[in-house]
């Protein structure tokens, strides 16, 4: 059948704009090598800090960073500091920390840094390289299988096969790493496919993933539940942790407990989310935890629980905790943490932040408040527990530095300082907990979960990129800061001025603490022997040293390191070797068994 005139010219128009319209979608495709595609992901999703270290197997990647001036690379002295550093940077801003690690001894370097970011669940993205996709499986040249390895201590992890997928990869790790229940997510890339050409026709927009949708919104049928035990407590507690800094809901908290004018503690994940200085605070729970909080989480008669997970270090013997009779509410975003060691009655799982917000619209509505004759009652008693000052020290003591006296000292320093406190592992890191009383949250950035020394100066070196202006402080032990001295170097190579507080007492004082009252005072390989001169170690860094022997130099050290604001300033307190971390909870004992000092021993 033959087409009219007007048919044909119709038919030409068409094809001529559909011809067009191909080229277009051409134009605005480009060919692009994975590399580059992975620079453009990282610039999509804003990042604007990668802390890495280079080899073989991620050399095109390095290349391409070095064509782009978006994305600062901060290059560590090793592997494991590169993940600390976007961990601590990830805490305190709240962004997605991303590190950067070749194959091979590149990838188990880094498995430190990635387990503790996954046990306090920290949004992190880690790109490691990978031999070539023909060599896998064959033993090549720094080979190792990064998927098997750090699949227990990640979210989730992907091998990228294909330079077409390195986008839509990116896409989903930035989403599983920042959504739900935050943790590490783990990007595998082999040298051929960070080489191989592919079409980039841009970043995509969003990302629909069939198997993974956690849940923001929690029950409202729970939640009015909850509310009609707390309204009917009379002996109420709010125990919170890490959850509330993560989903940035202190607000909610803290309308939450002053509308209801309860009892509350952090743990120490949790710390900053309700203000230390409030009287409604009775300090951190827990085995170093104080006897108010402690008191008040055994003998409570409704718990609300949010944003924690009842560990091992908070509640201790969980057969001690289970014999007073409570009821317990647990919000949680993670389905699997709530009655994962304590049984609850009232589970909601959902985003911390909105259901506190839905909770506080509920009370609003019903008018209704707690009764005040129960709940001052109630404060009567946790006053009695807190008149026995258990965190009181022998500060008549001058004759030697006692190691809470320069957390204090910091503390009183800086309370109205825009300051940040990074810690590693050990007594300096409860001692901290204790005596720097945090009144706002991701100010106090440190490995709660699996307790990983070394942390200390590449937390703050994170912290101070993301934050130049804040005065950013690393309370560590002559034990822990030795993990990551190297790290000395990066500090002076990107300027990032920090001050290190070294509370040392010659020992791996925890170790030494447990050796005295478990171990009959045998001290098996717990004193450090041939401990370096830090100020010159310090100094030969290119830094200012500090050292600090006297009581009354105390002061006048911190006030000098504050001035020198462009310097990093390791100060060495020379503290008391015999001091221990009271109150203590054994291991085994009830969280209200506490050791209060030394006479408990």
């Amino acid at each position: 059948m033959e087409m009219t005139k007007a048919e044909i010219v119709s038919a030409a128009a068409a094809s001529s704009a559909a011809s067009q319209g191909a080229a277009s979608g051409a134009a605005s495709s480009q060919e692009l090598r994975g590399a580059e595609i992975l620079i453009k992901a990282l610039q999509a999703e804003n990042v604007k800090f990668v802390w890495g270290y280079p080899g073989g197997a991620v050399l095109h990647i390095y290349d391409a960073f070095y064509k782009q001036d978006t994305i600062q690379h901060v290059l560590v002295r090793h592997e494991q500091a590169a993940v600390h550093a976007a961990d601590g940077y990830a805490r305190a801003t709240g962004d997605v920390g991303v590190a950067l690690v070749t194959s091979g001894p590149g990838v188990t370097n880094a498995v430190t840094g990635i387990a503790t970011a996954y046990m306090d669940s920290i949004p992190m993205v880690v790109i490691t390289g990978q031999v070539p996709t023909a060599a896998i499986g064959l033993d090549a040249f720094q080979e190792c299988d990064t998927v098997g390895i750090t699949r227990p201590i990640v979210k989730h992890n992907f091998l990228v096969k294909d330079a077409r997928h390195v986008a839509e990869t990116m896409k989903k790790a930035f989403h599983i790493a920042r959504t739900g229940r935050p943790g590490p997510v783990v990007v595998d890339i082999p040298k051929d496919v960070s080489f191989n050409k592919a079409l980039y026709a841009g970043y995509p927009d969003k990302v629909e993933m069939r198997s993974y949708n956690p849940v923001r919104k929690g029950h409202g049928g729970q939640i009015r539940k909850a509310l009609q035990l707390l309204l009917a407590a009379k002996r109420p507690y709010i125990y919170t942790g890490g959850g509330v800094i993560l989903s940035n809901a202190t607000q909610e908290l803290r309308t939450l407990v002053d509308m209801l004018g309860f009892p509350c503690t952090n743990t120490l994940m949790g710390l900053g989310a309700y203000p230390a200085s409030d009287p409604k605070f009775l300090g951190m729970l827990g085995m170093h935890g104080t006897i108010e909080a402690n008191n008040a989480m055994q003998n409570c008669d409704v718990l609300l629980a949010v944003g924690a997970r009842f560990d091992d270090r908070v509640i201790g013997n969980p057969k001690h905790f289970a014999q007073n009779e409570r009821k317990i509410i647990h919000i949680d975003i993670d389905p699997s943490s709530i009655s994962k060691r304590v049984k609850v009655d009232i589970p909601i799982v959902g985003d911390v932040k909105d259901v506190l917000t839905e909770l506080i619209g509920m009370i609003r509505e019903s008018g209704t408040l707690p009764e005040a004759a129960a709940l001052a009652a109630w404060w009567e008693t946790i006053e009695t527990w807190r008149k026995r000052e258990c965190l009181r020290y022998d500060r008549a003591n001058t004759e030697v530095i006692k190691p809470q006296y320069v957390v204090e000292t910091l503390w009183n320093m800086t309370r109205d300082a825009d300051a940040y406190v990074t810690s590693d592992v050990g007594q300096h890191q409860m001692w901290a907990a204790q005596y720097y009383r945090f009144d706002q949250p991701r100010r106090w950035i440190n490995s709660g979960g699996l307790g990983t020394m070394g942390v200390g100066i590449p937390y703050a070196m994170g912290i101070k990129l993301a934050k130049p202006d804040s005065e950013v402080f690393c309370i560590t032990g002559e034990g822990s800061v030795q993990m990551c001295i190297q790290e000395l170097s990066t500090c002076l190579q990107y300027n990032t001025p920090i001050k290190i507080v070294s509370l040392n007492n010659r020992y791996l004082g925890m170790v030494r603490q447990w050796q005295e009252i478990d171990y009959e005072g045998r001290y098996s390989h717990s004193y450090m022997d041939a401990l370096p001169d830090f100020v010159k170690l310090a100094e030969a860094y290119g830094h200012v040293g500090m050292l600090i022997e006297h009581h009354r130099d105390v002061e006048p050290a911190l006030r000098e390191a504050r001035k020198l604001t462009d310097r990093t300033v390791f100060m060495d307190f020379r503290t008391d070797p015999t001091e221990n971390v009271f109150p203590m909870v054994k291991a085994g004992k009830g969280i209200t068994e506490m050791l209060l000092g030394s006479e408990d021993l």
